[in-house]
């Protein structure tokens, strides 16, 4: 009878732990028809890292596993129109692109979370505290980011101008895998004398850039393009991290970074020297370093 008892105790603690695993891999539903893939692995604080555009949650490989290895929960996601996750025709705003932030982190019930948003990714990190309150969410970080305001106006003379975003989808229609073959050289800083990653790791990120939605692809460049975060930036009443390349070609530091590390108050700011956009590869050691560091403070 003993024996028996201790058997079906094992194998109902089997059985939890089969459920625990399966559940660090799943889906959740964010709005009517919208599904987003989700990874959530390990214990402790959790940590939210938002990918860039127009890659996925594979994008931070390097980061996931040292995380989970210094005790926090992350979690990862596909927006909405990349990777494993649902492609709608509409919805790549940055309002309805924060609300499913807000899903997932209602749905999964978390509390004292970090967001770490990586290029694009800033732009919802920002708007989840403009929009939603930052609720749940004790830290923050921004990465690479595209924040405050990419275009050029009147009043952001030094931005990219308008011609050159309308040039940019005239050629993700043409050839989309084409113009992300082009753009991944610039994104890591790829030239004659640099190559700081293999050729078969170039062709896995143009592949994770394939899977994008076309439309999700043009309709979140022009987000991130054209979206204005400069009121926004005080909604921010929590330590920041800010981290970027001074070698960036793809969203350059003095136009994104270097201002909203005079706009937020409480940041820490961290200027990678000769470092491209890809920093969360080319630099990932200290990237991993400096984002643990900014955890644990």
């Amino acid at each position: 009878m003993e024996n028996t008892i201790l058997n079906t105790d094992q194998t109902l603690r089997d059985f939890e732990f089969d459920i625990q695993e399966q559940n660090t891999d799943k889906y959740i539903h964010t709005a009517k028809n919208v599904k987003l893939y989700v990874k959530d692995y390990g214990k402790g604080k959790p940590v939210i890292l938002i990918h860039g555009w127009p890659l996925s949650n594979e994008m931070w490989e390097y980061q996931i596993d040292f995380l989970v290895q210094n005790n926090y929960r992350v979690i990862v996601y596909d927006r909405r129109g990349f990777g494993k996750s649902s492609q709608p025709y509409d919805g790549y705003d940055y309002d309805t692109l924060t609300d499913d932030l807000k899903e997932i982190i209602e749905q999964l019930q978390l509390e004292n979370a970090t967001l770490i948003g990586f290029s694009m990714g800033g732009g919802e990190v920002v708007r989840y505290f403009s929009r939603h309150g930052g609720k749940g969410v004790t830290k923050a970080a921004l990465i690479s980011s595209v924040v405050p305001f990419l275009l050029q106006t009147n009043d952001n003379p030094d931005g990219h101008p308008k011609e050159k975003s309308e040039a940019t989808a005239n050629a993700i229609k043409e050839d989309r895998i084409g113009f992300v073959d082009n753009f991944g050289k610039t994104f890591f800083g790829i030239n004659i004398i640099n190559k700081p990653l293999s050729t078969p790791l170039m062709e896995y990120y143009r592949m994770l850039c394939s899977f994008a939605s076309p439309r999700a692809t043009l309709k979140c460049a022009e987000s991130f393009s054209f979206t204005d975060f400069r009121d926004e930036l005080d909604y921010i009443k929590v330590p920041t991290l800010i981290i970027h390349g001074d070698d960036d070609k793809i969203v350059p530091i003095d136009l994104t970074s270097a201002k909203a590390a005079k706009a937020i108050t409480e940041n820490t700011y961290i200027v990678y020297e000769g470092a491209p956009h890809g920093l969360f590869y080319t630099h990932k050691d200290k990237l991993n370093a400096d984002i643990l560091n900014f955890l644990n403070s």
